[in-house]
């Protein structure tokens, strides 16, 4: 075997992380039969530090550091990431892409007791590891109690289970990636309830810029509906100088104008909001992105970061 028919694709030890893998191998083996391809996996920070919020553990890169090491080691040839987990800027000399179709972008509800959010009782626990999900639940619900919960999904379930959670708030891209779209107790609407985190439900695959090869490999992996979507919400993290632990969120969808984005800057305890919106064509995304941002940070969302960010 040549170097040129293998593949070397990373990835986090996580079953989540692994499936994802997983599904992007199948599709490269698919979409070139001759191919070898590669798995190797990686403990990253956020996999080590489990005692700490991630707000609090260093934000950026937590993730995804180990695997672009491993990149630009050529220890790798391809890092699979959750694109929410990726920061607003990229190492020198690694681009990305995304990956196949999106999955359910939304922010999902997982009850012990298969009770819906509007109807969990006055200081009920919910359980979630994102400051975002966090501040836009405590607008809908003030009177519950919100309590950090960290691990991979199956730590959390166990979480729910076992410990003082009535309920925890996940992404249900994981949850179905997974198959346990019957856990769900309820969905959270993306669009009036709770945006999702940048690029929530995309696959991002992260490569060396100088390779080619690779680029011709995965480029027919690629869905272009995705692909405007993590162009124009990536813009907004990164004119936001933002990461994944920040209190913000965007979302971009189809619409007859061609693409709408809404977007939103939260104060930690949910009681300050800025929303923007914009519609655009696909060879915007990036500029409307920005300018959806730039909407934000004028109308409030500057002053909000600045007191969140550290000094």
């Amino acid at each position: 075997m040549t170097t040129e028919q293998l593949v070397r694709l990373g990835s986090r030890e996580s079953p989540l992380a692994l499936a994802q893998t997983y599904q992007v191998a199948e599709a490269l083996r698919q979409q070139w039969p001759a191919l070898q391809v590669e798995i190797h996996t990686f403990k990253t920070q956020g996999d080590i530090i489990l005692d700490t919020a991630l707000s609090k553990a260093g934000d950026k890169g937590l993730f995804v550091k180990e695997l672009e090491i491993a990149l630009l080691e050529r220890q790798i040839d391809v890092a699979v990431h959750s694109m929410k987990d990726m920061p607003g800027d990229l190492p020198d000399g690694l681009a990305l892409v995304s990956f196949g179709e999106r999955e359910d972008a939304r922010d999902v509800l997982l009850s012990k007791h298969q009770v819906p959010f509007e109807a969990l009782p006055a200081g009920a626990v919910v359980g979630t590891s994102s400051l975002r999900r966090e501040a836009q639940l405590r607008r809908l619900r003030p009177d519950l109690t919100y309590q950090v919960i960290r691990g991979n999904l199956q730590t959390r379930y166990r979480k729910l289970e076992e410990g003082p959670y009535e309920a925890i708030v996940l992404a249900a891209a994981g949850i179905r990636r997974l198959g346990w779209q019957d856990r769900i107790t309820q969905a959270f609407d993306a669009w009036e309830q709770s945006i999702p985190a940048v690029a929530q439900g995309i696959l991002g695959l992260e490569f060396r810029v100088e390779d080619g090869r690779i680029l011709n490999l995965i480029q027919p992996l690629q869905r272009p509906a995705v692909e405007v979507a993590r162009l124009a919400e990536r813009a907004v993290l990164t004119t936001l100088a933002g990461g994944c632990q920040l209190p913000l969120g965007a979302y971009c969808r189809s619409c007859e104008q061609g693409y709408e984005m809404k977007g939103v800057v939260l104060s930690l305890d949910g009681l300050e909001a800025v929303y923007a919106y914009t519609t655009f064509e696909a060879p915007e995304a990036v500029s409307a992105g920005q300018r959806l941002a730039q909407d934000l940070l004028r109308q409030g969302g500057k002053a909000i970061l600045d007191t969140i960010r550290p000094a």
